[in-house]
């Protein structure tokens, strides 16, 4: 899988000029062009790497997050944050919205929609025709994963422990229904590109019958990013199809949908994009589509993924408000912020090593992880002590983080710095975890 690689180049950064009443096509497009954010905010001109330790130019970009006073939040991994150029917009179009109600939504939204729907795809790297919007990576994984019809009597379907766990439902689900086998493999710890890809040949080797393998890009439990593109390769030479969990890659590193190797995915926009919650893409390769059933019945287009997932009624601003924050994120730029981002997690992670009793699970290898590293107290993997260091993180420091559950190996707290968050956020952390570990 290419690493590291620009994502967004297509996106648009179409300035939002004050508009005056012109033709409907003029107004349509004033009203609906991105917020351009201001020059202050773009990058020096420099190596990610470099731009990454440049306080100045960070703490201008922390100032477009109205963040809480409540607590140090080292838990951007449940939502994004909308920066306040894309915040601004969505209080616009909620406004227009809500205004002009259902003479907008008939005769002037489709437009906007398909506008959106376009961007995304060209950020992507797929066509627009392969996507749909859902309210979630969740509600587009259950839709392609329920609606997948090559399962049959005495297949198998697999999953590992580090996957979602709502996705991990859904096979299961799937299985029962069609009267098939669910296997199930725990990855190693620590791990390695070698170990992981190794760990799914063994799998997929001792299952012949599975028919479809799910996959997380970047998992929410302890940050490992999987080499997809290698173990889809290994799927596909075995005639397994592969559905891909990347509801927290988009945004957070570099991605392009092709370079996943996988016909179906799940995306999320309100996670590291910053789109408002409730935005997330199907993806389902063109010549993939007779794989998926149409939903509910749907008597749409077989040619067509919109007979696909039927979501009803949608919010209208949090879709027109995305090409709004994809504007804002490639202002940063995604190397930079992903370099950012690195940074930071790296400033923690360094430190923490050292700590004698505290375990990393996630591996330093630049393509196996991005900003989401987790880690546990050696010897303590249940959940009751993990929540515990939650609730003592929190009460007694200050610091927000999140415990996770399902890792094979025992449960384990997340830790996820935003571009709201600094070095001092970090060393505060690490200063924390050596006073936890030594009691």
């Amino acid at each position: 899988m290419t690493s590291r690689r620009h994502f967004l180049t297509q996106a648009s950064l179409a300035s939002a000029a004050s508009f005056t009443l012109g033709s409907p096509t003029e107004l349509i497009a004033q009203l609906s062009a991105p917020t351009p954010a201001p020059d202050s905010l773009m990058p020096p001109v420099a190596p990610p790497e470099v731009i990454a330790q440049d306080e100045t130019y960070w703490l201008r970009i922390a100032r477009q997050y109205a963040i809480t006073d409540r607590a140090t939040n080292l838990e951007a991994g449940f939502f994004g944050m909308m920066a306040q150029p894309v915040l601004a917009a969505y209080h616009r179009h909620i406004d227009r919205v809500n205004r002009e109600s259902s003479w907008f939504a008939r005769r002037e939204y489709p437009a906007l929609l398909q506008q959106a729907r376009t961007q995304v795809a060209q950020a992507l790297g797929v066509a627009p025709a392969e996507i749909a919007f859902s309210r979630g990576a969740t509600e587009a994984l259950q839709a392609i994963i329920g609606q997948y019809n090559r399962v049959r009597s005495g297949d198998t379907v697999m999953y590992a422990d580090l996957d979602y766990t709502a996705m991990q439902w859904s096979m299961n689900a799937l299985a029962e229904r069609q009267g098939a086998t669910v296997a199930r493999l725990d990855l190693p710890e620590p791990a390695s590109r070698e170990a992981i890809v190794a760990a799914y040949a063994t799998a997929l080797d001792a299952h012949p019958r599975t028919r479809l393998l799910l996959l997380t890009h970047c998992n929410n439990k302890t940050g490992l990013i999987h080499p997809v593109r290698d173990i889809a390769a290994l799927a596909k030479a075995r005639n397994v199809d592969v559905v891909v969990d990347a509801a927290h890659s988009f945004g957070q590193v570099p991605l392009s949908i092709p370079d996943l190797g996988a016909d179906f995915v799940g995306v999320n926009l309100h996670k590291w994009v910053g789109a408002p919650v409730g935005a997330g893409v199907m993806y389902i390769r063109e010549s993939r589509l007779d794989a998926i059933d149409r939903a509910h019945g749907d008597e749409g287009s077989l040619a067509r993924i919109d007979s696909r997932l039927h979501t009803g009624t949608t919010d209208f601003a949090t879709t027109m408000t995305v090409p709004d924050a994809l504007a804002f994120q490639e202002t940063i730029g995604i190397p930079n912020k992903a370099a950012r981002l690195r940074y930071l997690r790296d400033r923690w992670v360094t430190a923490a090593r050292s700590i004698p009793g505290v375990d990393i699970l996630t591996p330093d290898d630049p393509d196996l992880v991005g900003a989401l590293t987790s880690f546990r107290l050696r010897g303590n993997g249940s959940r009751e002590a993990n929540q515990a260091i939650v609730r003592t993180l929190h009460d007694e420091f200050g610091i927000f983080t999140v415990a996770r559950n399902g890792v094979a190996r025992g449960d384990c707290v997340r830790v996820t710095p935003a571009l709201y968050n600094t070095p001092a956020d970090a060393d505060k952390l690490v200063a924390a975890l050596r006073l936890i570990a030594s009691r």
